[in-house]
Order: C-alpha cells, then structure tokens, then sequence
C-alpha cells in the first residue's frame, strides 16, 4: 500500500459580514402627544376586545394613542395615552422609577405596624417589594363606584395614599393583602409629574409635552 500523503490544509474562506441591517428606532412622531384619561372601574386597558367588554375605545376616539402602562380592570383613574414610542418606553420602564400614587380603600383599619410593613417593602411570592410612601388618610371626595364597593358592615374601612416605583401585575393589592388590609377600591391619582386631577370617569384631557 502507498503512504497516504496528508493533505494540506487550504486558505480558510472569510466569515461573511453580517449584512443585515439593524433595526432602527422609529422616528418620533411630527406631533407628539400625551393624554390623561380617568379610566372607569370594569374596563380594560385596550382598544379591542372579543368578548365584548367595555374598553379604551368606548371612551378615547383618537387614532394612533396607545396606552403607556397598564391599568388593572377593576382599578380605577389615571392612565397616560400617548403616540410616541420613545416616550411610552420611559413611562413604562421599570429602570426609570417613575413613581405612581394610589388612593387604596381597604378593609379594616390600618394600625401602625401594617403602615410601617407597607412602607418598609412587604415580600410578596416574586420577591421583595421595594420602599413605598405610605400615609393614612380620610376617606376622599371622589365620584361613586358603579357598581359600588362590596364592604361588610361589621368590618370598618380606611383609606391609604401609596407611592410605590415599581410595575408588578396587581402589585398594590397584593401588598395590602400581604399585611392583612385586602383592598376594596384602586384609584391611581398619579404618574410621576401628571395628575389626575378633577377628570371624572371617562374623560379625558390633552397634556403639554
């Protein structure tokens, strides 16, 4: 048998650049805007909705605004609408701490130690919560709840103001409920500078950018 001779190893082929192109940022609109709606109790934070439940649409006829954040179907008030990407992404995004303001009815009355639990950050099943601003409060003027609020009698309710900087689903009543103050009613009054101010349910106001 003839030796085999090795073979030579011959020039290696270049990796070929990648040639597609990065995704750009869409450009911001030529007219940015940014509204404040009073979202209604038993609505959702949509446009759209296939079984035929009330949304954002029965109440915001204007194209091209979309929700910037989340506002749970059986909370009520302040949720921000905008058009433009870049700033719905520094509403929405947790690394920006934008702090939000919740007026919370809950069942029984808040004792000192539950206020300082809620303060300090209670842990909840995906972890810690962060330090809140938590004050007790008397019952606000604001507009009814239709339907109203399902309370015992024999049981007395107060009202808490939270601040809390972050965006977990249902954060606010899960704090509550982990300190034994399960919450009745969610008003959000506040997000970072923009306030709700005197919108009753369903209205809505433009805001200076």
């Amino acid at each position: 048998m003839k030796p085999t001779r090795p073979r030579t190893p011959g020039p290696k082929t270049p990796a070929r650049p990648n040639t597609q192109p990065r995704r750009q940022a869409a450009p911001p609109p030529a007219n940015p805007r940014l509204i404040a709606l009073n979202k209604p109790f038993d609505v959702l934070t949509q446009f759209t909705d296939d079984q035929g439940r009330a949304t954002l649409k029965d109440f915001v006829d204007q194209p091209g605004l979309y929700p910037a954040g989340r506002l749970d179907r059986d909370s009520e008030g302040l949720l921000l609408l905008t058009n433009d990407g870049r700033l719905q992404a520094r509403i929405t995004d947790p690394k920006h701490k934008l702090p939000k303001t919740y007026w919370v009815q809950v069942e029984g009355t808040p004792s000192p130690e539950q206020i300082d639990q809620l303060r300090a950050g209670p842990t909840l099943k995906d972890g810690p919560t962060r330090p809140a601003q938590v004050t007790q409060m008397n019952e606000p003027a604001v507009w009814p709840r239709n339907p109203p609020v399902r309370f015992r009698a024999s049981i007395p309710t107060g009202w808490l103001s939270i601040t809390i900087s972050e965006g977990r689903n249902r954060q606010v009543r899960r704090m509550t409920a982990a300190v034994g103050l399960p919450t009745l009613r969610l008003i959000r009054v506040q997000i970072g500078e923009w306030k709700l101010a005197d919108l009753q349910p369903g209205q809505w106001r433009e805001l200076a950018l």
